[in-house]
């Protein structure tokens, strides 16, 4: 092992009696509750109702965690059906061993927000604009998650950085990996700091500091992906399409989607009228 390098936890759960307190759950509520306060401050700032953000975020947090979920089963489907299955299907359901995907939270999150959003008369894209520095914040302190569960993590490196990983999660004695967990924990505070700027600097509205933030995540995201070795799609490998993981493809194509909608909408500088139905 090298003189520097990064351990992981050797335990990733604690019993408080007969309850399992887990940190990957650990990590994600905390998340939620920073993207959810910074986002209701922001929205505050902004003259909207107070409240509104925590309002509208429950049926945003549930329907983002079951698409999170529905994502990462319906693309490692392998992992719980099939004859090559390591796990049990019902297994599926068992969110706190890991396995929740962004691209599934922000689309069916986003169905969720919706549905709030026009039961109250808000603009989705208002609302859109205002949430996502909270949400690049939310997603850096829930990939530490990744790190209790030793998973996310990427092909062999001499870095000083390096991560440790022990046999029982696939790591090999003696050799690190790169922390991608931590890249793109990272690389998300990054992104939050620059939406914040960029939200301050330019008039981003009608949903347009929103896809830069698809834009920036997508881009960080791609790279790192590339680095992980871990399987996806498949039960011992990752399944590639012309040599790309399913993941980077879903990021050229929502960072393509993205710089359109920008495009598409780079004359409308006017902020929204923020409006909302009492009760």
């Amino acid at each position: 092992m090298g003189l520097a390098s990064i351990p992981s936890p050797a335990q990733g759960a604690w019993d408080l009696g007969i309850i399992p307190i887990r940190a990957y759950a650990l990590c994600f509520i905390a998340g939620i509750a920073f993207g959810a306060w910074l986002s209701e401050r922001r929205w505050r700032a902004r003259g909207g109702t107070p409240g509104t953000i925590y309002d509208i975020a429950v049926p945003g947090v549930i329907f983002g965690l079951i698409g999170a979920r529905l994502y990462h089963v319906i693309t490692d489907w392998q992992t719980y059906f099939g004859a090559r299955a390591i796990k049990e299907p019902y297994q599926a359901l068992f969110i706190w061993e890991g396995g929740l995907s962004i691209w599934g939270a922000v689309a069916l999150g986003g169905v969720g927000l919706w549905l709030a959003c026009r039961r109250r008369g808000l603009s989705l894209r208002d609302v859109a604009d205002t949430v996502a520095p909270g949400l690049a914040f939310g997603q850096a302190i829930a990939r530490w998650g990744n790190w209790f569960n030793q998973e996310l993590y990427g092909s062999p490196t001499t870095l000083p950085w390096g991560l440790e990983i022990d046999r029982a999660h696939g790591g090999d004695p003696g050799v690190l990996y790169h922390p991608t967990f931590l890249y793109e924990s990272l690389w998300d505070a990054a992104l939050g700091f620059a939406l914040i700027l960029a939200g301050r600097r330019f008039a981003l509205h009608h949903g347009r500091l929103f896809a830069v933030y698809v834009a920036g995540y997508t881009f960080g995201r791609f790279w790192i992906e590339g680095l992980r070795i871990d399987p996806v799609g498949g039960v011992d490998h990752a399944v590639l399409l012309l040599g790309l993981r399913i993941n980077q493809w879903t990021s050229i194509l929502l960072f393509a989607g993205a710089l359109i909608y920008l495009w598409a909408n780079r004359a409308k500088d006017r902020e929204e009228v923020m409006a909302a139905r009492s009760g």
